[in-house]
């Protein structure tokens, strides 16, 4: 009974990480900068068909792909972030909402048109691949890969964002843009780089979701709301809080499936219900 009960535990846990690494980057520029953006996705999506053209269409390795999945997503942010999403930082969330879900629109239809509505094909390096049992306990090789990367990338985050120089100028500049102006904070250069590095990680993590939930253009619209969860329930603006919530709705969507079929990926919601219904704010929200 042991045995079962922690793989079923460690293939939440690793489903989580998934939905974590998704979802970090909305909690950097949704949390902190105030901004509305439902297009998270399409950057992940994004970073996910870079990583496929480059390594069906021109042999890269796996892990040469994940730089520039990021790279390319940041880029991208940055020309939207200057031409468009800098017009609405003052606007109300409904203005940002209409904007965003049209750019996932434009996104999907894109993503269609250029590769196809089928699932993309992908060959991950054989030392991801595969599985090792320790005390009983089957352990995928790709799914450990993916709690190393979401915890390095969780202290990396916590880190930089919390305890830098440009972690208190992106606050300060949130907070009140005219006073972090006149204390010669670049706050359109604040706001772009963050924005680059929320949707970087979102390419990021678009890279290595693909080969455990696939990718097609639909997958904009179908992971937004996993994403949206996440950020919800962990609470805005706490890189924490989506680690833990992310944590728990993945164990608790594997297990719910596992344990009780019936209810199949309806139990991720009532989880979520229950825990804003205990913490409105999230589980670690100020707001």
């Amino acid at each position: 009974m042991i045995g079962p009960l922690v793989g079923v535990l460690f293939d939440g846990f690793a489903y989580g990480m998934l939905l974590f690494l998704l979802s970090v980057g909305l909690s950097v520029t949704l949390g902190m900068m105030n901004f509305v953006n439902l297009a998270h996705c399409s950057f992940a999506m994004l970073g996910g068909y870079v990583t496929v053209s480059l390594m069906n269409d021109l042999g890269w390795p796996f892990f040469a792909t994940l730089p520039l999945a990021f790279l390319a997503a940041a880029a991208v942010s940055v020309v939207l972030e200057r031409v468009l999403y800098r017009r609405l930082y003052r606007a109300s969330d409904l203005d940002q909402c209409l904007l965003t879900i049209g750019i996932v629109f434009v996104s999907v239809a894109s993503a269609a048109y250029i590769y196809g509505t089928v699932q993309q094909p992908v060959q991950m390096p054989d030392y991801l691949q595969g599985s090792f049992v320790v005390m009983g306990v089957n352990i995928a090789v790709y799914r450990l890969f993916l709690v190393g990367a979401a915890l390095a990338i969780t202290l990396i985050l916590v880190a930089g964002l919390e305890y830098t120089r440009f972690g208190a100028q992106v606050r300060a500049a949130v907070d009140n843009q005219r006073m972090a102006r006149g204390l010669g904070i670049n706050v359109g250069g604040v706001f772009a780089v963050t924005f680059a590095l929320g949707s970087g990680l979102a390419g990021l993590g678009g890279s290595l979701a693909i080969a455990i939930v696939g990718l097609d253009p639909s997958f904009a619209f179908t992971y937004l709301i996993y994403v949206l969860i996440v950020v919800s329930t962990g609470g805005l603006g706490s890189i924490g809080g989506s680690f833990v919530a992310a944590a728990l709705l993945g164990i608790s969507d594997v297990a719910g499936k596992y344990y009780v079929p019936q209810l199949g990926s309806f139990l991720i919601y009532l989880v979520m219900l229950g825990m804003l219904m205990w913490r409105p704010a999230g589980l670690f929200g100020k707001r």
